[in-house]
């Protein structure tokens, strides 16, 4: 792991140390099981549901009307659960195991069965600890028995080692990935946890396994915790997703607005504009559709006498309609933009707007020059 990530662990660590109900986040979910599995212990769980900025559930309410960067942040709630069965993680040394790799011969699976046989009679005498002596023997013995597994788990169940069970039931589905009984323990087992999630999980696939009312039981109690948190989890992530849309498209509409006061800044108002090639030209023409404005686009040549003649007026004209862009092209000097517009005459004066052609007057027209703008410009 590089030293980059190291920190960043580092600095998550500090965070959990100064506030540890950071851990019963939900998203933190596969974290705090693989905590519990270590025999770590966990502060308990807050029950009672409070907001600690208002903020958040305004934003559901309405939608997450989220205007300002100030509105951003999203403080989740705490989720009110039923944890009346939740227990202290057990931190007892791992229990001991079968070797997998060992072959088990008649007499070891017989010998097995006589020791399940005095741990069931335990069992039943509640005697849970010698229990588990027994059926230690019995998996030493025969270590390939997902259901010796499984059956210990149970015990561990009974007095409360919810991670032990955990280890057991593991070992169990190691061997046999159907193993009803593996799940139902370890779904137990997690509920005793606090884990709702996973719990519910290993029970549902029990229970499609194997159906008995222990897993009926057990899921009446899981599912209603399970649920408020897969909502609490999909509200929150809708928050988010609809804070981002909110950033986003505040990002964009500042972009938009930044493209226009640049388009703004290149046109110049109440004055013409003289373009010396076809690459100023497309950059003027696109800053003026950018703010919808309507242009004026004038071809001219020095030699040209009716150009001399209506030049004045088309300067005038950029004076009464300042938000009118005026440009003015000479087809001798920027001949590249004189070929892409097709001049074979001049003067001609193109309208457009919005990037279209909108209308034409070719010729030293002075009133039809007026007129047209008056038209496509509305008043001054």
């Amino acid at each position: 792991m590089d030293d980059a990530r190291v920190a960043e662990l580092k600095k998550f660590i500090d965070g959990c140390k100064s506030d540890p109900s950071l851990l019963h986040n939900p998203s933190l979910a596969f974290f705090k099981s693989y905590l519990v599995s270590l025999g770590a212990r966990l502060p308990p769980e807050q029950k009672t549901e409070k907001v600690a900025d208002n903020m958040s559930e305004r934003a559901d309410a309405k939608g997450a009307d989220l205007s300002g960067e100030d509105e951003d942040e999203i403080v989740e709630s705490d989720i009110e659960l039923d944890d009346a069965d939740v227990v202290e993680p057990d931190s007892d040394p791992p229990q001991k195991m079968g070797d997998s790799s060992a072959e088990v011969t008649e007499d070891q699976r017989d010998a097995a069965q006589v020791a399940k046989s005095r741990a069931m009679d335990s069992i039943s005498e509640g005697k849970l600890d010698d229990a588990v002596d027994q059926l230690t023997e019995a998996i030493v013995l025969n270590p390939h028995s997902a259901i010796l597994y499984a059956t210990r788990a149970s015990v561990f169940i009974k007095l409360k080692k919810p991670n032990a069970a955990i280890r057991d039931a593991d070992t169990a589905l190691q061997i046999n990935s159907d193993s009803a009984k593996g799940y139902k323990i370890r779904g137990m087992a997690r509920a005793m946890l606090g884990l709702w999630e996973e719990a519910a999980n290993d029970l549902h696939v029990a229970s499609k396994l194997d159906y008995d009312e222990e897993i009926g039981t057990a899921l009446k109690k899981v599912e209603p915790n399970a649920r408020k948190i897969e909502e609490h989890r999909r509200k929150y992530e809708r928050l988010h997703k609809q804070r981002e849309q909110k950033r986003a498209e505040r990002k964009k509409k500042k972009q938009a607005e930044a493209q226009v006061q640049e388009s703004l800044s290149a046109l110049k108002d109440g004055q013409v504009i003289g373009i010396h090639s076809v690459g100023e030209l497309d950059k003027l023409l696109s800053a003026a559709s950018k703010t919808s404005r309507l242009t004026v686009l004038y071809f001219t040549a020095t030699w040209c006498g009716p150009c001399r003649f209506i030049g004045p007026h088309f300067a005038s004209l950029a004076e009464k309609y300042p938000k009118v862009v005026f440009l003015k092209v000479d087809i001798d000097e920027a001949t590249d933009a004189a070929a892409r517009w097709n001049i074979s005459s001049v003067p001609t004066f193109f309208f457009i707007k919005n990037s279209k052609e909108i209308d034409t007057v070719v010729g030293a027209d002075k009133s039809a020059l007026e007129r047209k703008v008056a038209q496509h410009a509305g008043a001054p």
